[in-house]
């Protein structure tokens, strides 16, 4: 088994990438848009086992409406440092929040899929001042997943994350095994849409140094972190999440999380406030911006122009 250079995963198109430091590390942004400072910024979050490039098909027309955006390597993927430690939630937002500021810009809309979608929730309760609004994609409320943990996730993806918990396996399946493979075709759900390049490109991804034992770690926390006092801690600060303008889509055949407990309880609802909106795409599964990229990007810029109008 052979490793992957972080070089290769800067893949041409019409971005520019960048590198900026923030809560300690350095992080690797694609960037698109005005270069302007007053132009609203967008930053997009992706979630496991992807990494910035998931977002291919949203960074060229949310440039092209006139937005700043960035599409970030979380901490452990792609180009991004790769710390032993610093996969739990918290910290994650915190350097969210720190690209934000490197990035010359006061706060952003924060977009984020699956685990990213768990990140641009946190933002709104952990770091109200650097968001104007939040779109979490396949992604329930994390008080919502912590109230109701065996419906937020479908049987068939029980097993994969019991799996996940276990030490050094589920590394050496991502780098040299079909893990990455299964993950994309089991909690995906429109046929065809992982064709033979994307999933080689996630695949390579994988097999950089040390990113599959930093995104297993990312999934490690959000489980074990249920009980412990710094799980409990981090949904309390979720409880004082001031009420600010949130997109959530979710797919119909989203393999991991079940669209019947995605959209916001009553008690959540009310805490997010009156400016949500939720949509589902009943033919998409957990990999939305990939999955069904057009309709995804007309939902953001229709509702980005009510947000953060250009």
């Amino acid at each position: 088994m052979s490793t992957v250079d972080s070089a290769s995963l800067l893949i041409d198109g019409p971005w520019e990438h960048r590198f900026v430091a923030a809560n300690g590390a350095r992080f690797h942004v694609a960037v698109a848009g005005p270069d302007d400072r007053d132009a609203p910024l967008v930053v997009l979050l992706h979630g496991i086992p992807e990494f910035w490039w998931a977002w291919r098909h949203q960074l060229p027309v949310l440039a092209d409406a006139g937005y700043r955006v960035a599409a970030m390597d979380v901490r452990g993927t792609g180009g991004s440092d790769k710390p032993p430690q610093g996969y739990d939630v918290p910290t994650l937002a915190a350097d969210v929040a720190g690209v934000i500021q490197s990035l010359g810009a006061a706060d952003a809309v924060v977009v984020g899929s699956g685990t990213g979608g768990e990140i641009a929730w946190a933002m709104a309760g952990l770091h109200p001042e650097r968001v104007r609004a939040v779109a979490p994609l396949a992604a329930p409320h994390p008080l919502d997943t912590r109230g109701h943990p065996r419906a937020a996730v479908r049987p068939s993806a029980v097993r994969r994350l019991a799996f996940v918990q276990l030490p050094s396996f589920p590394e050496n399946a991502l780098m040299a095994g079909d893990l990455v493979s299964r993950l994309l075709r089991e909690w995906g759900g429109a046929p065809g849409w992982l064709d033979a390049d994307a999933e080689a490109t996630y695949r390579s991804a994988a097999r950089v140094p040390f990113a599959a034992h930093s995104q297993m770690e990312q999934l490690r926390w959000l489980v074990r972190s249920m009980p412990r006092l710094d799980g409990r801690r981090y949904h309390a600060a979720l409880e004082e999440t001031r009420p600010l303008p949130v997109l959530q889509l979710h797919g119909g055949r989203d393999g991991l999380r079940p669209p019947s407990h995605a959209a916001l309880s009553r008690d959540t609802a009310a805490l997010v406030g009156p400016r949500y909106q939720f949509e589902l795409l009943p033919s998409a599964g957990h990999y939305l911006a990939e999955e069904a990229p057009d309709r995804v990007n007309d939902l953001l810029l229709t509702w980005l122009r009510t947000v953060a109008p250009v």
